[in-house]
């Protein structure tokens, strides 16, 4: 009984603070854990029913772990894996080192106006979709009517064929991975950074510290429990590859998969081979079981050196 008071008590002196978050809570539960239940997809040869979907489940025949051979069986599965994972550090570190030296600039800035003018330009690209990407990079890969293309004939230099020519595509494909994400992660990082006290600056100026120096023992050192924040969460991920990024841009070149294929478009072309939604769901599986078990060890070594800087 004196458990439930102390409930009730504490539910009265809270809840309009859990009047707000009621909403998020419900949509997580809707969306988020509710549909964890269709996990069960995976171990089985998913086939329509007329009786519905709850039908479809049940009546579909158990196969075990026969749908995860699909990502493991054939050649390409070393393929998709190092490059999903290969691109994905490199994001994740250049993501975290660019971001934050172009927040710390634009923090920098004297001239706010200035400043929010060079904030929304590389902002913009971040709402852009994959698909018109995908054609702004074709005008400048374009093997007759490219930019750079057209250059490098002005230059007496032959054209390249891009689209047949996987040596390029490394760097091309981190180049516009970040020109589309480095805005928004560093307004994130910006934001931080506006809300450190200014007098830590103002103490630093006048113990006789350049911009270098406040930067490396006040911005930096602030903004480390973010980025750790941020950084765990991208590894959490680190098994998933943008499909827009590498199916859109690369406008799904066969000469180019063996550094444009993942396991997202692998999946994907093989739904669009054998149709089975077993399969896809295993994949899905797959990558978000890899990418707790990766949050859960990341988060354990960052225990390790600082408490307060890990998720929990």
């Amino acid at each position: 009984m004196k458990a439930v008071g102390r409930f009730l008590k504490d539910l009265r002196r809270n809840g309009a603070m859990l009047l707000m978050v009621l909403p998020g809570t419900v949509w997580f539960l809707l969306f988020a854990y509710l549909p964890m239940a269709g996990m069960i997809i995976a171990f089985k040869q998913y086939r329509v029913s007329r009786d519905g979907f709850l039908a479809s489940i049940l009546n579909s025949k158990w196969v075990g772990f026969d749908n995860f051979k699909f990502l493991f069986s054939t050649n390409d599965a070393y393929i998709i894996t190092r490059n999903t994972v290969l691109y994905n550090v490199v994001f994740i570190v250049l993501g975290l080192v660019i971001a934050v030296a172009m927040a710390i600039v634009l923090s920098e800035i004297a001239n706010k106006r200035l400043a929010k003018v060079y904030q929304t330009g590389m902002f913009l690209p971040y709402f852009l979709s994959w698909v018109i990407v995908g054609y702004f990079v074709f005008s400048f890969l374009s093997l007759d009517k490219g930019m750079l293309n057209q250059i490098l004939a002005s230059l007496g230099i032959d054209s390249v064929q891009w689209y047949s020519d996987p040596t390029y595509w490394p760097l091309i494909l981190i180049v516009v991975f970040l020109w589309k994400s480095v805005g928004y992660n560093s307004v994130i990082y910006l934001a931080a950074i506006m809300g450190i006290d200014r007098s830590l600056y103002e103490a630093a100026m006048i113990d006789g510290a350049n911009k270098w120096q406040q930067i490396r023992h006040i911005t930096v050192p602030m903004l480390k429990p973010l980025m750790t924040i941020l950084t765990l969460l991208a590894i959490g991920r680190i098994f998933y590859a943008d499909f827009g990024l590498f199916y859109q841009v690369p406008r799904d070149s066969g000469t180019l998969y063996s550094v444009t294929n993942v396991i997202d478009t692998y999946v994907y072309r093989g739904l669009k081979t054998t149709g089975e939604i077993g399969m896809s769901t295993a994949a899905g599986l797959y990558q978000s079981f890899v990418g707790f078990v990766l949050v859960l060890t990341s988060n354990w070594i960052v225990r390790k050196f600082n408490k307060e800087n890990a998720l929990f």
